[in-house]
């Protein structure tokens, strides 16, 4: 497979490829032309890489899983360095969640206040004073432009 349609069917660039055979990430054979020639599973190995970047991963360590992945085998120094990951990574997602209930709170709020709350108070809080004074002015107005 060339580089253009692994790059396709895996939804990276060229360049990301390049970049993967230069730390060691991910092989290409040479045709006679000079072209890169990838196997059928370089896109799930593409997948996978991006898969462990985005979970935050480096490098190095990427590519040590991938070691790992393909020759079913983990050092005892590896595993303790994965396990950490994987904490790290559940605490990175426990954030995530908790930051998505915040989100989910804000909008269900906004989308559907209580008769007693203004939409500024909604989405300011309890800061505001119950009573308005005559300096008040709402936290956003909604003009339709």
């Amino acid at each position: 497979m060339r580089i253009g349609e692994v790059a396709r069917q895996a939804g990276v660039s060229v360049r990301a490829l390049r970049y993967y055979e230069e730390q060691d990430l991910l092989q290409a054979e040479r045709s006679s032309g000079g072209q890169r020639q990838y196997p059928d599973s370089a896109v799930d190995r593409v997948h996978l890489i991006q898969q462990l970047f985005a979970a935050g991963l480096p490098s190095r360590s990427v590519r040590e899983v991938l070691r790992c992945v393909y020759s079913g085998t983990v050092s005892p120094g590896l595993l303790d360095q994965l396990e950490s990951e994987r904490a790290r990574i559940s605490g990175r997602i426990n954030e995530l969640l908790a930051a998505r209930d915040r989100l989910d709170g804000v909008i269900a709020t906004t989308r559907n206040p209580p008769p007693e709350c203004t939409h500024a108070q909604a989405l300011d809080g309890p800061a505001l004073s119950a009573a308005p004074s005559s300096t008040h002015r709402p936290a956003h107005r909604t003009t339709g432009r």
